[in-house]
């Protein structure tokens, strides 16, 4: 059952999705798949390899970004930010709960300009806080000026 949570015009996160959901993505216009979940964090996750597969067969494209709960680092933003920029329609991101892919694309945006109160408004719209990376997105959005 998927929980795929509208985030931008372009950007969905949600929580693991399963195979099933691959083919829902599919329907729903996806054009990348983004994992931002590292191997074996759980027993019970789909491997991203099969994920990875899956979204294939589709005809979609797939990018792993993992993302420990160590934090974020400067190339995992700059990772996510040419994702965004070279998808060719929406993305959805998964992670454990969906926080982790939605605290990444905020800070890819905000190093690609956006304003971090315009990120808070959308990844709340979508459930997610970004309190916990809020200087950073201060910091990321105020290199673009």
């Amino acid at each position: 059952m998927s929980d795929f949570r509208h985030i931008s015009d372009d950007f969905w996160a949600s929580p693991q999705i399963s195979l099933v959901d691959v083919d829902e993505a599919k329907q729903r216009g996806f054009a990348l798949i983004v994992n931002n979940r590292p191997e074996g964090e759980t027993e019970d996750q789909v491997p991203g390899e099969s994920i990875e597969a899956a979204v294939r067969e589709a005809g979609m494209d797939y990018v792993a970004i993992p993302v420990t709960h160590a934090g974020f680092s400067e190339d995992q933003v700059r990772s996510m930010a040419a994702a965004v920029e070279q998808a060719e329609g929406p993305i959805l991101a998964y992670c454990r709960s969906g926080t982790r892919s939605t605290l990444l694309w905020s800070l890819a945006q905000a190093s690609l300009g956006r304003d971090p109160d315009d990120l808070a408004t959308a990844a709340a719209n979508g459930g997610y806080d970004l309190g916990p990376v809020r200087g950073l997105l201060e910091m990321l959005a105020s290199r673009e000026k």
